[in-house]
């Protein structure tokens, strides 16, 4: 007999794993502090550390959604609570810098088996208007989780509390994800028939994808970039940076929950070029302001990146349909790569900046405040770049066919 599928319990189980993942985002960016304290790291090597996380994330993620359609989602979600368990538990017993990049691998990686198994998943669980409300809802708990995660993070390192036994708290969901999933039987996954892989690769070689493809990597390193570095880049500014992630995410939460009559009266094009210009206003608002105003740049910056990765993936799939679930899954890996890349990269800069202004006389608080400063300005590049690059999406898209909006669920 044939066991019945459980839709609310897997479901749930689903909104656990993000929650999972959002916990790994925000915790780890609320001890990073401590992490480069404790075992002496540069910012730069705290870069790397972080690169980890999205270096694993997009692998994962990739191969899940080649692989989905012959293991289905049960396999890659036992994948998924095998490497966020030992990633875990390497990352509180870990002995120094190797260790640290390893285990933030294995948790990226079952960060990324989440995304593979539980988008399809859900997708096969409902249909029309009731599969988009229910994507819109589980996504809703990446923000919601680092919303979550960032306020555990700071009311525990303001009571004393190490960095271990905040991760510890990331075995909370993980344990309850996998309970929750233990003995359920999960959908068949449908097969894909609107085109080949060979038809995906040729449509993902067209000039709009390969667009798109250098937005998305500048969309994502606006967004995480910012966000991952708060703690450590905005707390001598006299704010919290736990208390800026956690009202970053808060608003972007809010927000993508009304993305559908947002992106309807603006546009795919229109929403991402705004969201660029609050984007660069945010991050450069940071770059300057103290005290209570970093929550207004850190509100504003929150507009701006809001919309950024649904609106993105949502563009590929209504503009080059063709490329395919696997178009969908390289254009959100690249977006991971990227902020891996840049990672250390950010990290170079306020080491270097750290340097200069401390030749410069500078110590304590005054020191951190002007490195983070510097740092903060040099991101503004980025959003800066893609004012540019969505304009002439704009005048691009303009003068081709017309197309409506879709809405992404994500």
């Amino acid at each position: 007999m044939t066991q019945a599928i459980n839709r609310n319990a897997l479901f749930n189980a689903s909104c656990l794993a993000l929650i999972t993942t959002a916990f790994t985002f925000a915790i780890r960016a609320g001890i990073l502090p401590q992490l480069g304290e404790e075992f002496g790291l540069s910012a730069e090597q705290l870069g790397f550390i972080n690169s980890m996380w999205f270096l694993g994330f997009p692998i994962s993620m990739i191969l899940g959604g080649l692989f989905y359609h012959s293991v289905g989602p049960k396999i890659i979600m036992n994948i998924a609570f095998l490497t966020h368990t030992v990633g875990i538990l390497m990352t509180i017993f870990a002995d120094g810098y190797t260790t640290l990049l390893i285990s933030t691998l294995f948790i990226g990686f079952g960060n990324g088996c989440t995304e593979a198994a539980c988008n399809p998943m859900i997708a096969d669980m409902y249909t029309g208007v009731t599969m988009n409300k229910m994507l819109n809802r589980f996504h809703m708990w990446f923000p919601g989780g680092i919303v979550l995660g960032s306020l555990i993070s700071k009311f525990m390192t303001d009571a004393g509390f190490g960095w271990e036994a905040q991760i510890w708290v990331m075995m909370v969901p993980t344990v309850a994800y996998a309970v929750l999933f233990f003995g359920k039987a999960f959908p068949k996954p449908t097969v894909e028939g609107v085109t080949s892989v060979t038809s995906n690769l040729k449509a993902m070689i067209s000039p709009l994808y390969i667009f798109l493809f250098i937005c998305m990597a500048l969309t994502a390193i606006t967004e995480f970039g910012t966000q991952q570095w708060a703690n450590v880049v905005l707390d001598s500014s006299g704010a919290s940076g736990m208390l800026i992630l956690a009202l970053t995410t808060g608003v972007m939460a809010v927000g993508r929950f009304f993305a559908g009559p947002v992106v309807g009266k603006l546009g795919q094009t229109g929403v991402l070029l705004g969201g660029a210009i609050f984007a660069t206003i945010g991050i450069y608002l940071f770059s300057i302001v103290t005290g209570p105003m970093a929550y207004v740049a850190a509100f504003i910056f929150a507009i701006g990146v809001c919309y950024f990765w649904p609106v993105m993936v949502g563009a590929v799939a209504q503009r080059v349909p063709l490329s395919g679930a696997l178009g969908m899954s390289i254009i959100g890996g690249v977006g991971m790569f990227s902020t891996a890349i840049w990672q250390p990269v950010i990290g170079s800069w306020i080491d270097s900046a750290r340097a200069s202004n401390l030749a410069a006389g500078l110590s304590g608080a005054e020191l951190e405040l002007a490195t983070g400063q510097e740092t903060l300005l040099k991101l503004t590049i980025f959003p800066s770049i893609l004012i540019v690059l969505f304009i002439i999406l704009f005048i691009w898209q303009k003068n081709s066919k017309n197309v409506p909006s879709v809405t992404a669920a994500h």
